[in-house]
């Protein structure tokens, strides 16, 4: 089932057309990618999503019922790039009023609030200013904010900017289990290496419109080249074969190949079996996220740099 549905959303700003004609569904449970270079739309497309802005055309569903900005916003837990905390208040006392401010009853707020900061490793931030919290504590503090009250839909931008590894995986396999737990995730990142690792499905937003829209395995099937790489058990051989491929780099063990599309990898593997190759691997190297975005964005060619060469 669709948790959320967007039909067709428009949003003009004068002559600027910040988000035009976008259409996507989400299912429940689902970690879902919006992507897109600065100015695409993105921040737009999340403000309508959550009520602060009405589209000027187009239909947003929630939980199959046309979103009510002032009775569903209760469902909605969001996250900004931008942090909204109030500096000189205690951490305890900010993270108790947002909790009361999202419907949850004192009594409840704090129960949920000691759970929460326990897990994220806070137990001692509760008397402390915000002010005084790094960058990267500042943001766990507002992703407990933003989920404490188990919104059905949670929107995150960029929610591990200023997070160092340790507690970016923290972060991470919360957003995990809160998808495991029915929440349905917007992610929203410049991150590829992220989405690539998060998320189910994607879009890929540029210029206000929707230019992609899969899985990421999917997507990355869509863009792939016939590109593998073979390892073998000694030096490559030279036997050419251009009626199968063509060599687009070799390196003392390994070479990377360009299938023809119509060849099979039977074929390949059967030309450098009678060779007399012994063959340790045979691998298909599919773009990157951050290939395939660049590629669309810019509109230039996927431009692969063969690094498996020498990992």
């Amino acid at each position: 089932m669709d948790l959320l549905q967007v039909a067709h959303l428009k949003k003009y700003f004068a002559t600027q057309k910040a988000v035009d004609d976008i259409s996507f569904s989400i299912s429940e449970g689902q970690i879902f990618g919006l992507l897109g270079p600065n100015g695409a739309g993105k921040t737009t497309l999340i403000r309508m999503i959550t009520g602060i802005f009405y589209p000027d055309a187009g239909t947003i569903t929630l939980e199959g019922h046309p979103f009510d900005p002032v009775n569903d916003i209760g469902k909605i837990g969001y996250m900004p790039e931008e942090r909204g905390l109030y500096k000189k208040m205690k951490i305890g006392e900010q993270a108790l009023y947002l909790a009361q401010l999202k419907g949850l009853k004192k009594r409840d707020a704090i129960e949920s609030l000691k759970t929460w900061f326990s897990r994220l490793q806070m137990d001692s931030w509760w008397n402390k200013k915000v002010e005084d919290l790094s960058k990267g504590m500042q943001q766990k503090l507002q992703f407990v904010t933003t989920v404490l009250h188990q919104p059905r839909l949670i929107i995150l931008d960029e929610p591990f900017s200023g997070l160092d590894p340790v507690n970016s995986n923290l972060i991470k396999d919360e957003i995990f289990n809160l998808a495991r737990n029915g929440a349905t995730i917007i992610f929203s990142t410049h991150r590829m290496e992220q989405v690539e690792e998060i998320c189910d499905h994607i879009i890929l937003v540029n210029k206000g419109q929707k230019i992609l829209d899969g899985t990421v395995q999917g997507i990355k099937q869509d863009f792939k080249e016939h590109l593998y790489k073979i390892s073998f058990a000694g030096t490559p051989p030279q036997t050419a074969a251009p009626e199968l491929f063509t060599v687009k780099q070799a390196s003392s063990d390994a070479l990377v190949i360009q299938k023809h599309p119509e060849v099979s990898n039977n074929q390949v593997l059967a030309h450098f079996l009678n060779a007399g190759s012994a063959i340790e691997s045979f691998n298909e190297l599919l773009p990157s996220l951050n290939d395939i975005f660049i590629r669309q964005v810019e509109g230039t060619p996927l431009a692969r740099q063969f690094q498996t060469l020498q990992d």
